[in-house]
């Protein structure tokens, strides 16, 4: 078995750590916070995250980077917003395969996570994306998953979707790890919709609906963007979408559904706890959107939501409100 780096010990990485450790890899996990690295090597728990699981005996974690940056595979479980600081920092050899589990837009650049690790040119034996519908609570105590492992070469895809395949988790593979990130990108956008609906108590209808559309914004994205528009109806689409839009552990959701006129973001936010990417994610989506000549309506009220401009009573009537349009019509056109 591969030695192998998880950078970043929050939920999800913690929860990956473990899972390849019960594989039977001899996993190095790094994180910056002294306290998790000595919960983790002295009593087999994270004391942050996912404090309730003991941890494999294989999985020991270390505050060096450069240490943990010497094994033959890298996973990068990081919040978006500190890519542009420790992606540079990411000294490996020729040999090294390095695969992204992050969801979210690396700040200004409007770069995915492999296209900004790409645009740093560091030097790898090849990039993949990770992704899918899964949770790091259903993961770490091996309750059955399906994700996907991407990359631009097939050989590379496979070779790790081999790496995380289990008993309990299935890895198909692909080649088109743009549609895939946007997949993992965009959903949590739509997730905090989802949960402002709830919020509002429109009913299931609705929350179906408001999924449907937000996959047609995800699927003209991608086509605009050159992903294949079949990716999005996958586990990275479709999937995540699903799950991230209605299980009440997601914190998209969460963050939507505390949204109204008696709750500001920063306090929902800070009582969550944890990093809800579709927050940051929003108004760089729109970006995109508007790079790409891309109508994303759902995307761009949820942004009016959370810039306090509209409240979630508003934002409902104006996407019901909505000219009627050909269903089908716009992946071949910009309309929404």
């Amino acid at each position: 078995m591969p030695k192998i780096s998880v950078i970043g010990l929050g939920n999800w990485g913690t929860a990956l750590a473990n899972h390849l450790a019960l594989k039977g890899c001899q996993v190095t996990g790094w994180s910056i916070e002294p306290e998790i690295v000595e919960g983790i090597n002295r009593r087999r728990n994270n004391p942050r995250y996912l404090s309730y699981v003991t941890l494999n005996s294989g999985l020991r974690a270390t505050l060096s980077l450069e240490e943990a940056l010497l094994n033959e595979i890298i996973v990068v479980v990081l919040p978006a917003a500190v890519l542009a600081e420790v992606v540079p920092r990411l000294k490996v050899r020729c040999e090294t395969i390095i695969v992204s589990a992050v969801k979210g837009i690396v700040g200004d650049s409007l770069l995915t996570p492999l296209q900004y690790i790409e645009r740093c040119g560091i030097p790898c034996a090849g990039l993949a994306v990770l992704s899918g519908p899964s949770f790091a609570r259903d993961i770490v105590v091996q309750r059955p998953a399906g994700v996907v492992a991407a990359a631009k070469s097939e050989e590379i895809a496979r070779r790790v979707a081999e790496l995380f395949s289990s008993n309990t988790l299935r890895v198909y593979t692909s080649t088109d790890p743009l549609g895939v990130e946007l997949g993992g990108i965009v959903k949590n956008v739509i997730a905090i919709a989802a949960g402002a609906c709830d919020g509002l108590e429109l009913g299931d209808s609705a929350r179906a609906g408001l999924i449907t559309r937000g996959l047609a914004e995800m699927m003209r994205l991608a086509k605009a963007m050159g992903a294949e528009t079949l990716t999005l109806s996958g586990l990275s689409g479709l999937g995540d979408l699903v799950m991230t839009c209605t299980c009440d552990a997601s914190r998209n959701r969460s963050a939507g559904l505390a949204l109204g006129p008696r709750r500001k973001l920063p306090d929902i936010l800070k009582d969550i706890g944890s990093v809800v990417e579709g927050v940051e994610t929003t108004p760089r989506v729109l970006q995109l959107a508007r790079k790409y000549k891309v109508e994303m309506p759902i995307c761009e009220q949820v942004a009016r939501l959370l810039s306090g401009e509209a409240s979630p009573q508003e934002v409902a009537k104006i996407l019901v409100s909505r000219p009627m349009k050909r269903e089908f019509g716009e992946l071949e056109q910009s309309g929404g």
